[in-house]
C-alpha cells in the first residue's frame, strides 16, 4: 500500500495541511487550510490567507480531541468551540491525531509553567556572568525535558497502536477464507502502516533528545560545576566580609569615646530590656549604615521671654487640645494630660476582656541566611519562607495595628484649628510605626480574598476591615470609620527586595483621614522599612524617608523626616522631626521625636535664615519656639513580651478567636493558628497546602476568564473580508477577582486607582449571613 507523502509529524514542528470542516448543513464539509502552531490550530479557507485573514483557532491545551471513523475525528474545548474534521484518508487522518495530540501535551506543559511562574523569582540581572551561564542551563534542562516529555507521549501512541494491530492480527488467524479475506488484510495493512508512522515519530524524536544531550553535555557539566565554585566563593566573600565589618566597628567603637548623645540602636530603645545579655549582645553583632551624620534642615531655639507673657489672642487663643494657651504648663503635666494610658484620660472600660497572653514563642533554630541567600534582588512575596521566620499574624492584622493610637485621631476631630488638627494627624502617622522596633518576625501574606475585621466600636469607638483585594502584585485594602468623627481608608502594596545585608520594604499607596465636623481631608504615605543584619548578627529595624501630611481643604501640610541611623550621628536613634506650614508656607508648629517613643509639638513664634549653613551651601532656618508639649508616647509593651514576639498590648487580642467572624476571616486561618500554638511543623505542612490550593483556584479563575473573552464560534461562512475574525490568547498575572467588600474606583484626591470599601460587611455579620464568601482555607 503507497504512503501518502505528507510529512511525518515530529514533536515541536509546525504541522500543516488540507482537512475538510463541517459548516452548515447546506454546504456541508468544506476544504480548509490548517496550520498547527504553538499549541494553537487555527484554520484559513486558502494558503494564501495566512498572512491576512485567520477564519478561527482553538487552543488545544484545554482541547479535547476525539476520533470518530476511519477518518472523522472531533476537536473541542469543553463547548464553546467545535471542529468536525475529516481527512482524506486514515493514514492522513491519524497524522494529524499524532501531530494535535504531541502539540496538545506540549502546550498543557507551557500552560503549566505559566501559571506557577507568578509564584517564582526573576532571573539575575542580564549581563551577569554567571547569570547569562545559569539561564542558558536552565534553557538547555527545560528543552531536554521537552523532549523526554515527546518520548513520553510517543510512547503512549505506540503502545495503543501496538494493542490495535495485535487484536487485528488475532481477528486475521480466526477468519475463513472467503470475501472478508482480503478487508481483514486491507486493514492489517492500514495499521501497520500507522504503527510505523508512529515509531517513525519516536525515533525522530530520540534522534533530537541524542543529538541535544551529545552536542551539550560536557559543555552544561563544565558549566554547572563552575557555577557551583562561584556560588560557594560568593556565600564564603559575604560572610567574611560581614564579620570583618562588625569587627571593625567594634574596635572602632572600642578605641572611641563616645558623646552621650551617641546611642545604639538597641541601647537607645525606649521599651523595656527583655533580658538580661540582650544589649552587649546587640552592641557587639549589630551592623550599622555607613552613612554619614545627618544634616538637620532647620534649628530651633527658645522664643524671646516676651512671648511667654503676652496675653494676645495669637497665643493665648490656641486651643487647649495642645496645651498652648502659656508657656508656664510644665511638660511633665502636660504629658500626663495628653497621654491616653494615664488613668486620668482612661474614659471607656472595656465591656470585654481580652486576652493579654499567648504561648510562649518555641525556641526553634534555622539559619536565616541559608534560605536568604537564594534570594538576593527578588521580591519578598514570591519568596516561599517557612513559618519560622513568621509571626502569628497576617499582614491584614499588621494593617489594623495602625489603629494602636487611634486616641490622637480622636483628639484631632475635637480640634478647632487645622492647623493643630495638622498636629495630631501626623503624631498618628509616626505612632504606626511604634510597634516595628523589635518585630522582626515576617506576616503571613494574607491569601487572595482574606478579610480582617477589628470590632472596638463598644471600648473605642471604632470599627475597621481589612481584604486582600490582589495577590500579584499583592495589595491590602483597609477602611475604618470612628464614632467620633473620623473615617480612615488606605490600600498598601508592599515592594520588597532583598540586597544582602539588609532587606527594604517599600509600602506603596496612599493613606487618607477625613474629619467629619471640618471635612478635613488628609493623604501621606508610609516611608521605607529596613531590616538589616540578615547575614550576621542580631536582626535589627530602621525606618527612613520623608512624609507629606497634606489637608487637601486648606492646603495646610506637614513634611516629616525619618532619619536614617548612623552610628557616629550626634542626634538620638531613630529622630522624627517636622514643620507643619498653611497654604502660604508659614511654619506654624516644629514637631520633634522619635518613631519608637514619643513626639512633641511647639508653637513656632518667629522664623528667620541665619545660623549654619545646610548641607546644599544655603543658610538653615532658625525657628523661636514655645516650649514643647507632649503629643504622643509610646504604651510600655506588656510584661514577657520578649517572648510573645515583642506583642503590643492590642496586637496580643488581634488573632484571638471571635464569634460571628466572616469564614475568610484572618483568625481563622489555621497554619496561624498552629504557629500560634507552637506547632510549626504542622503550621509549615498546612501553609503549603492553602498556598497550593489558592494556585489551583487562580488558574481556574484565568481559565473561566479565557473562556470568557473566546466566546463560541458562530456559523461559518457569514464572514465579512473587511473585519477578519482573529482570536488572541493572552496571559499575565493579573488576579481576576471581584472584591467582596471593596471596589476599585479613581481616587479624586490623589487620582490612583484604588479600592473604597463599598459597605455591607457589618451588615452581613449582624445577619449571620456569609453565603457570598469564598472557601479559601
Amino acid at each position: 500500500m503507497s504512503e501518502p507523502k505528507a510529512p511525518t509529524p515530529a514533536p515541536g514542528d509546525t504541522y500543516k495541511g488540507w482537512l475538510f470542516k463541517w459548516t452548515n448543513y447546506i454546504k456541508g464539509y468544506q476544504r480548509r487550510w490548517f496550520v498547527l502552531s504553538n499549541g494553537l490550530l487555527s484554520y484559513y479557507r486558502t494558503q494564501a490567507e495566512m498572512g491576512h485573514t485567520c477564519r478561527g483557532t482553538i487552543n488545544l491545551a484545554t482541547a479535547n480531541i476525539a476520533v470518530e471513523d476511519s477518518c472523522n475525528f472531533v476537536i473541542s474545548n469543553g463547548g464553546t468551540q467545535t471542529y468536525h474534521l475529516k481527512a482524506s484518508s486514515e493514514v492522513e487522518r491519524q497524522r494529524w491525531i499524532t501531530a494535535l495530540e504531541l502539540a496538545k501535551a506540549k502546550a498543557f506543559r507551557m500552560q503549566a509553567e505559566s501559571d506557577d511562574s507568578g509564584d517564582d523569582s526573576t532571573p539575575p540581572a542580564a549581563g551577569q556572568g554567571a547569570g547569562s551561564r545559569n539561564s542558558e542551563v536552565q534553557s538547555t534542562l527545560r528543552t531536554l525535558g521537552s523532549k523526554v516529555e515527546d518520548l513520553s507521549t510517543c510512547n503512549d501512541l505506540i503502545a495503543k497502536h501496538g494493542s490495535a494491530l495485535q487484536r487485528s492480527l488475532s481477528e486475521l488467524e480466526g477468519v475463513r477464507l472467503g470475501g472478508e479475506t482480503s478487508e481483514k488484510i486491507r486493514q492489517v495493512t492500514e495499521r501497520a502502516t500507522l504503527f510505523r508512522i508512529t515509531s517513525n515519530a519516536m525515533i525522530n524524536a530520540c534522534r533530537d533528545f541524542l543529538a541535544l544531550a551529545q552536542a551539550h553535555s560536557k559543555r552544561w557539566q563544565k558549566a554547572l560545576q563552575a557555577e557551583r565554585e562561584q556560588r560557594v566563593r560568593l556565600e564564603e566573600t559575604l560572610e567574611q566580609l560581614a564579620k570583618q565589618h562588625n569587627h571593625l566597628e567594634r574596635a572602632f567603637r572600642g578605641a572611641t569615646v563616645l558623646p552621650p548623645s551617641q546611642s545604639n540602636p538597641a541601647i537607645d530603645s525606649k521599651g523595656p530590656v527583655p533580658g538580661k545579655g540582650d544589649v552587649s549582645d546587640e552592641d557587639e553583632e549589630n551592623e550599622f549604615f555607613d552613612a554619614c551624620e545627618d544634616v538637620q534642615e532647620f534649628i530651633t531655639v527658645p522664643a524671646d521671654p516676651k512671648y511667654h507673657r503676652r496675653s494676645g489672642s495669637n497665643v493665648s487663643g490656641i486651643s487647649s487640645e495642645l496645651g498652648m494657651d502659656d508657656g508656664t504648663t510644665s511638660l511633665d503635666e502636660q504629658s500626663l494630660a495628653s497621654n491616653p494610658d494615664s488613668p486620668q484620660s482612661q474614659e471607656v472600660v472595656p465591656v470585654r476582656k481580652r486576652r493579654s497572653r499567648i504561648p510562649d514563642k518555641p525556641n526553634y533554630s534555622l539559619n536565616l541566611w541559608s534560605i536568604m541567600k537564594n534570594c538576593i534582588g527578588k521580591e519578598l512575596s514570591k519568596i516561599p519562607m517557612p513559618v519560622n521566620f513568621n509571626e502569628p499574624l497576617s499582614m491584614l492584622q499588621r494593617l489594623s495595628e495602625d489603629l494602636e493610637y487611634y486616641e490622637l485621631l480622636d483628639r484631632g476631630a475635637k480640634c478647632q484649628s487645622s492647623l493643630e488638627q495638622m498636629c495630631y494627624v501626623a503624631a498618628f502617622t509616626v505612632s504606626s510605626y511604634s510597634t516595628t522596633v523589635h518585630r522582626t518576625g515576617k506576616p503571613f501574606n494574607p491569601l487572595l480574598g482574606e478579610t480582617f475585621e477589628l470590632d472596638r466600636v463598644q471600648e473605642s469607638g471604632y470599627r475597621s476591615l481589612c481584604e486582600q483585594v490582589s495577590h500579584h502584585p499583592p495589595a491590602a485594602a483597609h477602611h475604618a470609620i470612628s464614632e467620633r468623627g473620623w473615617t480612615l481608608r488606605q490600600e498598601i502594596a508592599l515592594a520588597s527586595k532583598f540586597r544582602g545585608k539588609y532587606l527594604s520594604i517599600m509600602p506603596l499607596g496612599s493613606i487618607h483621614c477625613i474629619f467629619e465636623k471640618s471635612n478635613n481631608h488628609y493623604t501621606w504615605k508610609k516611608v521605607t522599612t529596613t531590616v538589616h543584619n540578615i547575614i550576621v548578627g542580631k536582626l535589627w529595624i530602621d525606618q527612613s524617608g520623608e512624609i507629606d501630611v497634606v489637608n487637601h481643604r486648606t492646603g495646610d501640610r506637614c513634611h516629616l523626616k525619618f532619619a536614617p541611623y548612623s552610628y557616629f550621628s550626634r542626634d538620638v536613634a531613630r529622630k522624627v522631626t517636622g514643620v507643619v506650614t498653611d497654604k502660604d508656607g508659614k511654619a506654624h508648629y516644629v514637631l520633634s521625636g522619635t518613631w519608637d517613643e514619643k513626639m512633641e509639638c511647639s508653637r513656632v513664634m518667629q522664623s528667620s535664615r541665619g545660623g549654619e549653613n545646610g548641607a546644599d551651601g544655603r543658610q538653615k532656618t532658625v525657628y523661636q519656639t514655645l516650649k514643647a508639649k507632649e503629643l504622643w508616647r509610646k504604651t510600655p509593651l506588656p510584661e514577657g513580651a520578649e517572648n510573645m514576639y515583642y506583642f503590643s498590648t492590642l496586637a496580643l487580642t488581634l488573632n484571638e478567636p471571635e464569634e460571628g467572624v466572616a469564614p475568610t476571616d484572618s483568625r481563622r486561618r489555621p497554619d496561624q493558628r498552629l504557629m500560634e500554638q507552637g506547632r510549626w511543623e504542622e503550621a509549615n505542612a498546612e501553609k503549603q497546602r492553602l498556598e497550593e490550593k489558592q494556585r489551583i483556584t487562580r488558574r481556574e479563575r484565568e481559565r473561566e476568564a479565557n473562556r470568557a473573552a473566546n466566546p463560541a464560534e458562530e456559523a461559518e461562512e457569514v464572514e465579512i473580508a473587511s473585519e477578519p475574525s482573529e482570536t488572541t490568547y493572552k496571559s499575565g498575572h493579573h488576579d481576576n477577582y471581584k472584591s467582596m467588600w471593596f471596589e476599585q474606583q479613581v481616587d479624586p484626591m490623589t487620582g490612583e486607582p484604588t479600592h473604597i470599601y463599598r459597605g455591607g460587611y457589618w451588615e452581613a455579620k449582624e445577619q449571620g449571613n456569609w453565603d457570598s464568601c469564598p472557601d479559601i482555607f
